[in-house]
């Protein structure tokens, strides 16, 4: 969750003044000078960048540049009114002082004139003339900047010239007027360059560009302006901008995006491209329907004509439908906030597409006469003046009302309600123009007063504000009940009819069929009518406010309803009376008011059918989902009238229905799980209950303990509500259990379906490996037409690849490029170090003449010398050791590889021709013996191991290839000649050979002595060739992986040892065994884009970061080693140091220092690298799909190495993989305020330019704001304009490289916006602004978490074909994709949770895609299809606070709109999530916060009434059914605690102690064991083993579950329930959700006692203290009559759950025992709790503040949520009524009197208390004594009385003990109250008396959590147990803490000493 929301609430002032100081100071200290420039002033940071540019060539000039600079910004802005500018104006004032003198000295030329223009021409003739024409796209960049650096410096010079009153020479005005015009056209680009120089670009050359630029220039016919100067290359673009006056960079923006588009849809019509560019028809229609889907349908809905006429002429078709495409993208482009109102811009094209036609049809205007122009048309930014920015303002206006989300919901229109406006025919009251007092504009009437000044009346018709439309989100529980009302019914009517089946007669289901039982279970219709008038009632009342919008209509339906349903409730009891003969009671009175005739059942059963006959044909339509997918559509008024009684016809959520196979799935799903609940509550809950219950009610108590108001009560009815509530709680809540147990079943089966984990570990990827490279080559590289496939069930089951012959050389060649690609990436990543990178490599360059497939050595390793023992010790066995060489298949390989390499390296080096022969005959001989299988019969083979030895040093010298070797390796290659021959091949051959090498003459006499050298085989100068001259890449492998092979002793079995790189490769190996599309080639593939939103997080990790020590002592830098140890290893190798101090030196080893260190946390770096490796994959498949055969084998590092020299042919392949990935791939990095952070110098701003320099085709967007100086001078304030900008990194490679590189960014496109952007949450909004710049037909969106790998980045074509495949019903609009949670190995609360968000992300969603088809979007690797979206209001939606989780309503509003989502489980991307308990809880309650307003959205309310019955349950039990079960989980320990708090006191309990109900009640504990379940996370380990078991092997599974429970799993689980419970709940009462930013850091540090305090009292400990009490009391009033047994088993979960919520922040606090931290903490705690608050005292300072601001929330919430507090309060008044009479003092009575005088006592206590604290402040000064001496009596007197009531009543300690429980409570019910009335209560003045109050309650409760911890924290051993608790994972990887903690310190300590 990028914390961008921040971005809303806090304006950014604060920023700023950091600016000045900033601003002033920095100047000309850095390279970074030049972009820190005040924003009113941002026109002169051409000039600075050029100044600091020229520098070191000429610093005179670069002075005279920063003088022209500051002459400027005086020109800009004299009065220096813009913030920061007489800063800055001082300080460049300042350093142009300091630096005349010195430039002047080193000044050439006479005159600062002459100076500059003889540097004007050195820079023209160096610079420009060198690169006038350009292929390539960095030499295209540098001109690009040449260009502007000269126009800069003519200007400059033009300036000094005047000033000097010197002409210009006439050479000098020549060049500049080509200059110039240049400048016009080479501007900055994003991925096109469409400027004419730029055609020879390798992107440009593609045909499928060439066509779409060429369709775009077809302006035949169109009607230009008068005045209108036509450029080159105009296109219909420019057209549109002169007619409806768009922004410039707008219609570049949307001409870019539209030629991508067509172009991308184009070729994948056309695989095979024609010579002749010509875009294709079917490709325009493809892109046009998809864009104008939703605008059709709309027109449809409101029963307009859609304003898409096509002419009739067939040439102009194209031309128009061009025109109507890029009308569209550009009003979207310009369209700022209104983007997330689609329909609001279906009205808006609606109109300009019609205005369109008008013009191109020539029509004429009735009342000029002249030809039609659009209404906003022509000038300059028309557009986005009249029409976007009046609607931006009533969004803002709104927001504003909103009172930054705190206002109710009700009391402003958030982006949906502006949105429904549009989606009713009354919105073309609006008319176009818009009129300005249509209602839309309005606002409320009492905001108008507010407005109102005097001059300004406006008309009475204005006052209509539209208000809230079809929706109103108001605060209640009972949105539950209204949103899935059919499900409440269903359980409702079940619990009646199991009831009275339980009830009556044997208890049997059975005996409903008997007629007696069967007629009372009649009755549910009754309360089914009743039910359906609730909801009706309900409906209306929760209506309300959106009345005024309402259409007659949707009126009447709602009072039809309430109408009918009133008539129904009335109608069914009366008839069902009178099927009766005996009527029971209620039927009795019935017919004593309507005349007690004659019974008549069949009346009854009439209004049944009739009641029931809609349901029926409901049933039918939902058994045929396409007829109701046929009437929702349908437009026919008859059907719209049926339509209309069942469902108001709504825009969304129409023909949402799934395939009928799809709809069999789930419907049995839920169907087996309904029938298990159903049966589970009936047998084991409600029938064993029925009996005691009828006992209990035939008991009658007279003796109560108290006082009883209602003693003749009839059977006992309260005891029966206290047993009876906690079940029916249950019983509602427990579908969610048999949920949990049932996904978890089908999630694992559909896990195995889909083939997950079945290569797990690295002994598995061994045993297939030999599959794998088939695998590859079917999964990652297209196939060609001419392979049949498989079909059918076969083929699913058996999906084998075959292995590779070594002749498929081509397939071999590819899967070593991909594999080695993955293998060096793991590298770079520092996951492996050297050794394992080449044990693992396999080779690049397939050696030609090895005609066998060479396996990674890692398979091979030890094979040699294995099979080397085997050999010797064989004894000529021949068919033995054959056997059992073959018997290892890798072993076979082994050897056959090294004898071909061992034959083919000698074979290479022998060069003489004597030495030759021999050695072809040795071979030729070896050959033949192994064709015939004799080989070990005939050779000897125990002289092997010598030869082995000899080779491997020959071995030896080749790699080291010295000058000096050359007589060894002769010496050796004699030495190896002789094994053989003698040791080996035996006698007989010898002479023969001898022989041959003498030739055959004998007589040795002959030859004279000089010549005895050449004899000597080998020693002659050109026998053997070394050392080698000229060594290739190849060869170095070749050599390299033969050294590898022979040497390895031991076995390679854990390489790669690094966990995460064995689990990366082992799922990549898994996944590419699962079902995936074929992969298209690269240029036929769908385009995406990744858009990311930053905020202010981290980008990369400075060194200060790195190395500062937090207050135990431990760095982040210390800590990652410790964490990473194998990895921190393999980094020091990479960079070739020994040890941490090496990196110091210099500043590139520190930079590789801090991007490790980067790669291992939650930043933008790691981010940006992870999503750039999409990039790499697609050049390495572009390459092996375009590469020839001859490349192919060459390789693609080949292309890599060799990229410098090759670029400048335009066509080679490496430019054209580079095209290629351009036009399919986009990354858009939204960072909000990344312009603002450059102006201001922030460190951020630098390391974001960096990562652009890094990734050049990553791109940055950012929001601009600019204050631009007001034309006239009255204003002193200069207003501030927004632009959206796109930036990239200025790529210039100087020419000479000695001079210095600047890293500057340049604008691309700047897009003015209608004002400030961010007018919701701030994230979505963040999305909003960058979605413009992407571009391509998927888009990812990555959050600033996440990460990603390269061997994943692979499949991503593959992924994205899933578009074009039919899921069901209709395509997929969402790709759903794994995460992999990558924090899990930081401590065991970060276990815990990766564990749960991986089960929740994997089995949880697989489950909700399929069957379910329930998935929504969850946040983030989800790829959206992007036109669908587009024209859909976007990828999040942006309301403030209802949108909080601004993901999940993408998800929703997708499947409104038809749209489909799906999930894959082949690829995973990376996603970091918080460590440490405080950031888990902010998170959680961030979570639980969003789903209360989801539980109040209209999106629920939608889809719960849309779907059908079973897929609505699916989606409660999904969404906000897990949050609503978990906060009943909580209520049933309540009830049932105040249940037995009631039976207790009231002596009920012992009243009915004979009663079994009482003292052993089955079915309550099964109803408690079921709460527990939930409470200890039940419900999440269950999906969780399952999914561990099914990728890792259930023997792990059940090993990480049993270490969870030792970490205290459950404690975790139990107390992130709490922080659910409470802050659900508290949303959906009283409001207060908020952002809540995490912070992403490590999070090993002591969190204060305060803190916890502060975050949890509220949540956890005020809860805790009271179930605390509640079983307390229950502890000491209820013993003496029940066994012990039952006690423990009901209540030990809760004593559990009191204990977790008061101490679990404790245990899980690192360092949290030790004594020193707690005192520190005690120190803090009492320092906080007695500061006092005030106006700007933050709350972490002082408990006021604090305490002011945790009832925050309350001063929104309404009346209702204020009732509701209260009586919620009164429950704390229970306890005194109820312990005063068990005091000893009372026992004898049981008067109200005694209640009474108990409040007497409370009263006086406050009364004494508020008289001392008067008395302190008049009297402690003037009368100290009689102050004290009033105090002492007090003090006297108190004693006295406790002395009394002890000797004469018998008071005990007991007694004592109750009356603080009685009490305490008491005052605590009263607090409450009060904070709720707080305004009354300030009213009466008694506000300070309730904080001083509410203070003391504090300090007790903070005694209490204190006092046990510093008990505990007094044993050593306890710090001890709880740090191995907290941090086993990271023991188990070798890490100790407590040294981390310790170590540290003493260092530092010992530092100091010397």
């Amino acid at each position: 969750m990028s914390s961008s929301r921040a971005g809303a609430d806090q304006p950014p002032q604060p920023q700023r003044r950091i600016q000045r100081t900033q601003t002033a100071g920095n100047l000309g200290e850095t390279a970074f000078d030049s972009e820190v420039v005040p924003s009113s002033l941002v026109e002169i940071a051409p000039i600075l960048r050029v100044a600091n540019e020229v520098e070191s060539n000429n610093p005179r000039v670069a002075y005279l540049c920063r003088f022209y600079a500051f002459e400027k910004a005086h020109r800009l802005d004299p009065t220096s009114s813009g913030r920061g500018v007489r800063q800055f104006k001082t300080a460049l004032l300042q350093r142009l002082e300091r630096e005349n003198d010195p430039t002047l000295m080193g000044r050439v030329k006479k005159s600062d004139a002459r100076e500059m223009q003889s540097y004007y021409q050195h820079y023209y003739k160096k610079y420009i003339q060198a690169l006038q024409n350009a292929a390539d796209k960095a030499d295209r960049a540098q001109l690009t900047k040449a260009y502007q650096t000269a126009n800069v410096l003519f200007e400059v010079l033009k300036a000094v010239n005047m000033t000097q009153s010197m002409e210009v020479d006439r050479e000098i005005l020549e060049a500049h007027g080509k200059v110039a015009e240049k400048t016009e056209l080479l501007v900055p680009y994003n991925i096109l360059p469409l400027d004419p120089d730029s055609t020879n670009q390798a992107i440009m050359k593609y045909p499928e560009i060439l066509a779409a630029v060429l369709a775009l220039r077809n302006t035949r016919g169109l009607p230009w302006p008068k005045e209108y100067k036509k450029k080159k290359d105009e296109d219909v673009l420019d057209w549109l901008q002169s007619m409806f006056g768009f922004q410039k960079d707008n219609v570049a923006n949307q001409r870019e995006h539209l030629i991508l588009l067509l172009a991308n849809v184009h070729i994948r019509q056309f695989p095979k491209p024609d010579q002749q560019p010509k875009l294709d028809d079917r490709a325009l229609t493809e892109v046009m329907k998809k864009l104008f889907k939703n605008y059709k349908k709309w027109c449809k809905y409101l029963g307009r004509k859609s304003s898409l006429w096509l002419p009739t002429i067939q040439q102009e078709v194209q031309q128009r439908k061009l025109l109507y495409m890029g009308l569209y993208l550009l009003i979207w482009g310009e369209a700022a906030n209104l983007r997330f109102m689609p329909e609001c811009l279906c009205y808006i094209y609606h109109h300009m597409a019609f205005e369109l036609y008008g013009m191109l049809a020539g029509n004429v205007s009735p009342m000029t006469g002249e030809n039609v122009k659009p209404a906003y048309g022509g000038e300059e930014e028309a557009f986005l003046k009249k029409v976007v920015t009046p609607i931006y303002k009533v969004i803002a206006e709104e927001a504003d009302r909103s009172k930054r989300g705190k206002s109710k919901h009700s009391q402003w229109r958030n982006y949906d309600d502006i949105n429904e406006y549009f989606w009713s025919v009354d919105c073309f009251r609006l008319g176009w123009p818009m009129r300005a007092d249509a209602d839309f504009f309005c606002m409320p009437s009492e905001q108008r007063k507010l407005d109102k000044s005097s001059e300004d009346h406006k008309p009475a018709s204005g006052d209509r504000w539209v208000g809230k439309v079809n929706f109103v989100e108001i605060r209640s529980f009972w949105h539950i009940f209204r949103s899935f009302d059919r499900m409440w019914s269903f359980f409702i009517l079940c619990l009646q009819v199991m009831i009275i089946v339980a009830w009556n007669g044997s208890g049997q289901p059975t005996s409903i069929f008997s007629a007696d039982v069967f007629k009372k279970a009649l009755s549910v219709f009754i309360t089914a009518a009743i039910l359906k008038l609730g909801q009706a009632v309900l409906d209306v009342i929760l209506s309300w406010k959106s009345r005024r919008s309402m259409s007659f209509h949707v009126k009447l339906r709602y009072i039809a309803k309430v109408i009918s349903a009133a008539a129904w409730v009335i109608i069914l009891p009366v008839t069902y009376a009178y099927t009766w003969e005996n009527p029971p009671g209620f039927a009795q009175t019935i017919k004593g008011w309507f005349g007690n005739n004659s019974n008549s059942p069949s009346l009854f059963i009439l209004a049944v059918v009739i009641y029931l006959s809609p349901n029926m044909l409901a049933g039918v339509l939902f058994l045929f989902p396409f007829i109701r997918r046929f009437l929702e559509r349908s437009n026919y008024r008859i059907v719209m009238l049926m339509m209309w009684w069942s469902q108001p016809r709504l825009y969304v959520g129409r023909g949402m229905h799934e395939g009928t196979f799809s709809l069999f799935k789930y419907t049995m799903f839920w169907v087996l799980l309904i029938v298990t609940k159903l049966a589970f509550s009936y047998y084991i809950e409600i029938k064993p209950l029925v009996g005691p219950t009828k006992a209990i009610m035939k008991v009658r108590i007279t003796t109560f303990q108290w006082h009883e108001f209602f003693p003749r009560a009839k059977n006992n009815i309260g005891v029966v509500i206290a047993l009876w509530a906690p079940i029916i709680l249950v019983y509602f809540m427990d579908t969610q259990i048999w949920y949990a147990i049932y996904s978890t079943i089908f999630g694992g089966i559909y896990g195995a379906f889909r083939r997950l984990g079945e290569i797990r570990t690295l002994g598995m990827l061994r045993s297939r490996f030999e599959s794998l490279p088939g695998a590859f080559n079917a999964r990652l590289i297209p196939v060609d037409k001419s392979e049949p496939k498989k079909k059918g069930l076969k083929a699913t089951l058996s999906r084998t690849f075959g292995q590779v012959e070594g002749s498929k050389e081509k397939q071999a060649a590819r899967f070593a490029q991909l594999w080695n690609k993955i293998i060096s990436s793991f590298r770079e990543e520092d996951l492996i170090n050297n050794r394992e990178m080449d044990l693992l490599l396999v080779p690049y360059w397939a050696d030609r003449d090895l005609d066998l497939i060479q396996w990674p050595p890692f398979l091979l390793a030890s094979k040699i010398p294995i099979a080397l023992d085997m050999a010797k010790d064989s004894n000529g066995k021949d068919k033995e050791l054959t056997k059992r060489i073959l018997a290892d298949e890798y072993m076979h390989c082994a050897v056959r590889e090294c004898y071909a390499s061992f034959r083919n390296i000698i074979k290479f080096l022998v060069q003489g021709n004597r030495e030759k022969e021999v050695i072809e005959y040795i071979f030729s001989e070896v050959d033949k013996h192994i064709k015939e299988g004799d080989l070990i019969r005939e050779f000897k083979m125990s002289a092997l191991p010598s030869l082995y030895d000899h080779f491997v040093r020959l071995i030896d010298f080749l790699s080291k290839n010295n000058q000096d070797d050359r007589d060894q390796v002769v010496i050796l290659f004699q030495d190896m000649l002789e094994v053989v021959t003698r040791d080996i091949m035996l006698e007989d051959h010898i002479s023969s050979l001898v022989d041959s090498v003498h030739g055959g003459s004998g007589h040795e006499g002959m030859i004279p002595l000089d010549q005895h050298q050449q004899h000597q085989l080998f020693a002659s100068a050109g026998a053997i060739k070394f050392p080698l001259t000229h060594v290739t890449e190849a060869w170095k492998e070749k050599i390299n992986r033969l050294y590898l092979l022979l040497t390895t002793k031991e076995s390679a079995m854990d390489v790669p040892s690094n966990l995460e790189a064995r689990r990366r490769i082992s799922f990549f190996s898994n996944s590419l065994f699962m079902d995936m599309p074929p992969a298209p080639k690269v240029r036929n593939m769908l385009s995406f884009s990744v858009l990311t939103p930053y905020y202010t997080e981290e980008v990369l990790f400075s060194i200060e970061g790195l190395e500062r020590p937090n207050e135990d002592g431990v760095s982040i830098l210390f800590y990652l080693q410790k964490i990473f140890p194998d990895e921190w290893n393999n980094f020091l190798g990479r960079v070739k140091c020994s040890s941490e101090d090496e990196l110091k030196g210099s500043d590139e080893l520190e930079e590789e220092l801090r991007l490790w260190a980067s790669y291992r946390g939650q930043t933008l770096t790691r981010t940006v690298r992870g999503m750039m490796y999409y990039r790499k994959a697609l050049e390495l498949q572009a390459f092996l799909d375009m590469a020839k055969d001859e490349d192919l084998m060459q390789g693609y590092k080949a292309i890599e190495l060799n990229s410098e020299d090759q670029s400048k042919e335009g066509r080679s392949l490496w430019a054209q993989g580079q095209a290629v990935a351009d036009m399919k791939f986009t990354y858009v990095v939204s960072c909000q305020l990344y312009g603002i952070q450059k102006r201001s110098g922030d460190y951020r701003a630098q390391d974001i330019l960096r990562l652009m320099t890094t990734y050049p085709s990553l791109r940055v967007a950012y929001i601009d704001e600019v204050e631009e100086p007001s034309k006239d001078r009255s204003q002193k304030i200069n207003q501030k304009v927004y632009y959206s900008t796109l930036v990239k990194a200025a790529m210039p490679k100087s020419i000479d490289s000695s001079e210095p590189v600047q890293n500057l960014d340049q604008v691309i496109y700047r897009i003015k916006l209608p004002g400030p952007a961010i007018l919701g949450e701030g994230k979505p909004e963040n999305q909003n602004h960058a979605i413009i710049f992407t571009r391509g037909e998927g888009l990812q969106t990555i959050d600033m978490n996440q990460d990603n790998y390269m061997e994943e980045a692979l499949k991503m074509r593959n992924l994205l074909q899933e578009f074009l495949k039919h899921d069901g019903v209709r395509h997929p609009t969402i790709l759903g994709l794994r995460e992999h949670i990558f924090t899990g190995s930081v401590s065991s609360l970060a276990w815990f949770m990766s564990n749960q968000e991986n089960s929740f992300v994997t089995i949880g969603q697989r489950l909700l895609a399929n069957p379910l088809k329930v998935r929504f979007h969850y946040g983030h690797p989800d790829v959206f299809d992007r036109l669908f979206h587009l024209s859909r209001g976007g990828v999040s939606k942006a309301s403030k606070v209802i949108n909080l989780s601004e993901d999940i309503f993408a998800g929703f509003n997708s499947t409104l709109r038809e749209g489909n989502v799906t999930h894959h489980e082949y690829i995973q991307v990376g996603k970091g999530r918080d460590v440490g308990l405080n950031q888990i809880s902010m998170f959680e309650a961030k979570i639980a916060n969003g789903n209360g307003e989801q539980t109040l959205s209209r999106d629920i309310y939608r889809l719960g009434h849309r779907f059908d019955f079973f897929r609505m349950l699916s989606c409660y039990f999904t969404t906000i059914g897990f949050y609503y079960s978990t906060l009943i989980t909580v209520l049933t320990v309540y009830v049932f605690l105040y249940g037995r708090l009631y039976l207790v006191l009231s002596g009920l309990e012992e009243g009915l102690n004979t009663q079994e109900a009482i003292r052993d009640n089955k079915p309550l504990q099964v109803a408690l064991a079921s709460q527990s379940f939930v409470q200890i996370g039940f419900l999440m380990a269950l999906p969780m083993l399952m999914e561990i078991g099914l990728e890792k092997g259930f023997r792990t599974a059940l090993s990480e579950f049993i270490l969870m429970q030792l970490q205290l799993a459950p404690v975790f689980f139990t107390f992130s329930l709490g922080t659910k419970t409470h802050y659900y709940g508290r949303t959906l009462l009283h409001g207060g959700a908020k952002y809540r930013s995490t912070g992403r850091g490590f999070v090993v540090f002591h969190a204060k006692f305060a803190d916890n305090y502060r975050l949890y009292s509220c949540s956890h400990f005020v809860k805790g203290i009271e179930l605390l009490i509640l079983l307390v009391v229950y502890q000491i009033f209820g013993h003496t009559y029940r066994s012990a047994v039952a006690y423990i088993l009901i209540t030990v979960s809760m004593w559990f759950m009191v204990v977790t919520w008061l101490f679990a922040p404790f245990l899980f606090n690192p360092s949290g025992f030790e004594w020193q931290k707690i005192v520190d903490d005690w120190t803090d705690w009492n320092k906080w709790i007695s500061n006092r608050g005030g106006i700007g005292v933050p709350p972490e300072k002082s408990w006021e503040s604090w305490w002011e601001e945790e009832q925050e929330h309350l001063r929104h919430s309404g009346k209702r949520g204020i009732v509701a507090e209260i009586l919620l309060s009164l429950r704390f008044f229970i306890y005194q009524y109820g312990l005063v009479y068990h005091l000893n003092i009372a026992k004898k009575t049981k008067s109200v009197l005694v209640y009474g005088i108990s409040w007497l006592v409370i009263v006086l206590i406050l009364f004494v208390m508020k008289t001392v604290s008067v008395g302190r402040r008049k009297f402690s000064a003037e009368y100290q004594l009689v102050f004290r001496l009033i105090k002492g009596l007090i003090f006297v007197t108190f004693v006295a009385i406790l002395v009394t009531l002890i000797v004469l009543p018998h008071m005990t300690l007991q007694d004592i003990i109750v009356c603080i429980l009685a009490f305490m409570p008491t005052g605590w019910g009263m607090l409450m109250i009060a904070q709720a009335c707080k305004p009354l209560v300030q009213k009466a003045g008694l506000w300070p008396s309730v904080r001083t109050l509410a203070r003391g309650f504090e300090i007790v409760m903070g005694l209490l959590l204190f006092t046990p911890v510093a008990f505990l924290a007094w044993f050593p051993f306890v710090s001890e147990f709880q740090t191995r608790m907290l941090f086993n994972q990271a023991f188990s990887r070798g890490l100790q803490i407590s040294r981390i903690l310790g170590g540290q310190r003493k260092d530092r300590s010992s530092r100091n000493k010397e």
